[in-house]
């Protein structure tokens, strides 16, 4: 069958169902599929995907068009990412391989430092780990790229030099003012010099500028990165620490490095799910498809209250397993394979009843972000950078565009639990890229940023895609659920009223807001044969785009 001038056909559990429809679109947006045969980039701020389009047009493919897309993410989008982010990359060139870039905690950093504290505190040094996402931008390169390191950079660059503020940009900019402007440590000052030049956020359509960013791009595309990590960068970092009571020191930066992971998947209907490994959260929407599994859930419309039900139950139970068992995995008390059990799975959907849980516990087994993806004809790319809550620790290294991220608030302060602080470990990480594959072959990236929100996200957009066979767009459209916590459950004023009073009927405390940013921020590129099928979120400035 021809809809919209593609031929789509899917088969879920041997049953051919209707195809994909690309004209049918029944929520508010204003955004299409993108169709294109060649390369497709899609992230949430339009000049970073310009960025990552640019490479493709001169010839590079699409890790290229990943990095530089990342790179100017630093500089556009500066409230969710930056130059001292961690990342993570899952890359198909033939079979998926995964990328995990996240860095450890200071070597000189002990538990005893956060004496009389409850958790770890959102800014200053303490929750400061190595920044990872510059060696993630090299080694993709190293093993990937086709146009030189520098030529990356050079989109990014020109954006330093002055570009406008996008408008979802400004507002987390605007709401960033409550939290930094207010510091009046030293360590403060350069990052409030730099984000907040005149006392405030820049306001939509205001041109901002940094000429540090730009230099320390320049240092870094240069040197390959080696500048951030064994150069002056790296030297500035270390000096900052020592000077303002900080805990990272050269000998943190010199023992960083990328590595290569295996990712880790599931199968729910006819799609294959794969995620990064802990220590990030991707088993955490493994977990809960595994255990909605169970329910057929595509009986049930798809804004209806039983759907809504059962994926939220669902995800409680995942969650509750993540925050209780991921960790470094170093560190973790069984195998992550143990959770993926479906036998587990099958267990813990017996759980779910007709009314919420009162209070989601974990089993016991046996045995602030930017997201992109991209795509050309032979490579796909999920990449995603963070620094964790909004611009981070608040702390920028003197003549540098250097702003370091707070990841260190992904542990725990509890002795005996596996995420618990040490020294040289990496925390718990919300970020997680995420690719889909059936019968071995490739679908496409697909992601949603937004802290606790991803896992989240990542389930509704498979089921989205899976059982509700909606195209890339409508599945991002959608309105969305979030869990917060024992049965707290934020929903979009879209939701229809029948599935808000019936949600309460089943003992959901539900609240409605109007703060898109607490939904996430997601894209997608989806292949058919040699069309690539793109998409952006629509609660983000975002852009996907092809050729």
């Amino acid at each position: 069958m021809d809809v919209g001038g593609l031929q789509y056909e899917c088969c879920f559990n041997g049953q051919l169902v209707n195809p994909v429809d690309l004209t049918q679109y029944p929520y508010p947006s204003t955004r299409r599929v993108v169709l294109s045969q060649h390369g497709a980039v899609a992230t949430s701020q339009p000049l970073a995907a310009m960025a990552g389009m640019e490479m493709l047009v001169a010839g590079g493919n699409a890790v290229d068009a990943a990095i530089a897309t990342a790179i100017a993410l630093t500089v556009v989008e500066p409230t969710s990412n930056g130059i001292g982010s961690d990342a993570f990359a899952l890359v198909w060139d033939g079979k998926l391989q995964g990328l995990n870039a996240s860095g450890y905690s200071p070597a000189a950093l002990s538990l005893k430092e956060f004496d009389g504290m409850r958790s770890v505190p959102e800014l200053g040094w303490l929750p400061v780990t190595v920044p990872g996402a510059v060696s993630a931008w090299r080694t993709l390169w190293e093993r990937y790229g086709k146009l030189p390191f520098e030529r990356l950079f050079e989109p990014a660059i020109r954006c330093a030099d002055g570009f406008p503020v996008s408008p979802v940009t400004a507002q987390a900019w605007k709401q960033a003012e409550q939290v930094y402007l207010p510091q009046t440590a030293a360590e403060f000052e350069p990052f409030k010099a730099v984000f907040f030049p005149e006392g405030r956020a820049p306001r939509p359509g205001e041109i901002w500028r940094s000429p540090l960013h730009r230099k320390t791009l320049e240092a870094i595309a240069n040197s390959r990165g080696d500048s951030f990590y064994r150069g002056e960068l790296a030297e500035k970092m270390a000096a900052f620490a020592a000077a303002t009571g900080g805990f990272l020191t050269q000998a943190d930066l010199v023992a960083h490095q990328a590595d290569w992971v295996d990712p880790i998947s599931t199968t729910y209907r006819d799609l294959t799910v794969w995620e990064i490994p802990p220590n990030g959260q991707g088993l955490t929407t493994l977990l809960a498809l595994n255990i909605l599994e169970n329910f057929d859930l595509a009986n049930h419309p798809r804004d209806s209250v039983e759907s809504y039900h059962l994926a939220i139950e669902s995800m409680k139970l995942a969650v509750a397993d993540a925050y209780r068992y991921i960790a470094d995995p170093r560190h973790m008390e069984f195998p992550y394979e143990w959770l993926l059990d479906k036998s587990y799975a099958q267990e813990r959907s017996k759980l779910i009843g007709t009314n919420a849980l009162p209070l989601a516990q974990p089993g016991l087994p046996k045995g602030g972000t930017v997201y992109l993806a991209a795509a050309d004809g032979e490579l796909m790319v999920s990449f995603i950078q963070s620094n964790y809550a909004g611009f981070g620790s608040g702390i920028l290294v003197p003549d540098t565009g250097i702003a370091l991220q707070n990841r260190g608030t992904g542990f725990v302060l509890q002795p005996d639990h596996p995420n618990c602080f040490q020294p040289r470990k990496r925390p718990f990480h919300t970020i997680i890229p995420g690719f889909l594959t059936r019968d071995g072959k490739p679908l496409g990236p697909f992601g949603v940023m937004g802290g606790a929100m991803q896992p989240q996200g990542h389930l509704q957009v498979v089921v989205n895609l899976a059982d509700y066979v909606m195209n890339p767009q409508t599945a991002l459209d959608a309105p969305r659920w979030r869990f917060m916590e024992d049965n707290k459950v934020l929903l979009e004023p879209q939701t229809p009223e029948d599935v808000v009073a019936g949600l309460q009927n089943k003992g959901h405390q539900i609240g409605i807001t109007t703060e898109a940013s607490y939904f996430g921020r997601g894209q997608m590129i989806l292949r058919h044969d040699d069309v690539l099928m793109s998409a952006s979120e629509p609660r983000a400035d975002g852009l996907a785009i092809g050729w």
